[in-house]
């Protein structure tokens, strides 16, 4: 339903006690900055954290590509340490799975296959599939590191000698950093043509941050995977 305030303190805090109470299922940014809305998302007394870091959730669908991409993070963490990369690992697993995947097959991205103690990326990617090992993420399957083309493409992984579960099949594409992920959407929006839905996980329901500038169809997707996501 409708919040209506002049404060956008005070409407940010309203929304979120809805939630609390059970009044709504999910949150959507209005006319205030998203800072307001997060604010009291993560206020320690009244808000609705989890213990788990906050992510943003991205999934595209790109013209000609046989799946939907999720990947993760483009837009909140800027440059994650492993405990945060593992938050987001779980967020987005988690996002996947509301969308039908039983065990979703995880990509690590970093620029090489190989850990190169002087590329963090490439260390942190092989510590997150260590994790998967133990069972620490539940029902999916995650390599890395591995580079974006070995990712998505059977054909490269054969070529560069490169296998395993999620070589060529990757559900899943956990970012090195915001950056990273940030200009891989954009070129797939832009250059490719996806169409994508977005939505923050990690708190106790969705939250849906949009921006003016978003077009309808994008506006919609998110709302309805924040839904998707709110009934799993």
């Amino acid at each position: 339903y409708r919040i209506s305030r002049a404060d956008p303190a005070e409407a940010a805090r309203l929304a979120v006690d809805a939630v609390r109470a059970g009044e709504a299922q999910l949150l959507m940014k209005g006319l205030l900055q998203t800072a307001e809305i997060l604010r009291a998302v993560l206020n320690r007394d009244a808000g609705l954290r989890t213990g788990r870091a906050l992510s943003h959730a991205c999934v595209v669908q790109v013209p000609g590509f046989p799946r939907l991409l999720h990947i993760s993070d483009i837009a909140l963490n800027i440059r994650p340490d492993l405990a945060r990369k593992a938050d987001i690992l779980r967020n987005q697993v988690a996002v996947a799975r509301a969308l039908g995947l039983e065990c979703p097959k995880v990509a690590a991205i970093a620029a090489v296959e190989k850990v190169n103690p002087d590329m963090p990326a490439t260390v942190d990617a092989r510590a997150l599939q260590e994790m998967a090992e133990r069972g620490e993420f539940g029902d999916c399957v995650v390599q890395g590191p591995l580079a974006l083309d070995l990712a998505l493409s059977a054909e490269a992984g054969a070529v560069k000698g490169v296998t395993g579960p999620v070589v060529g099949a990757a559900d899943v594409l956990i970012m090195p950093d915001l950056e990273t992920g940030n200009v891989l959407y954009k070129a797939l929006i832009h250059l490719a043509g996806a169409a994508s839905a977005g939505i923050v996980v990690g708190a106790r329901c969705p939250i849906v941050l949009l921006s003016r500038s978003d077009p309808p169809a994008f506006k919609l997707n998110s709302i309805a995977l924040a839904v998707l996501a709110a009934s799993a």
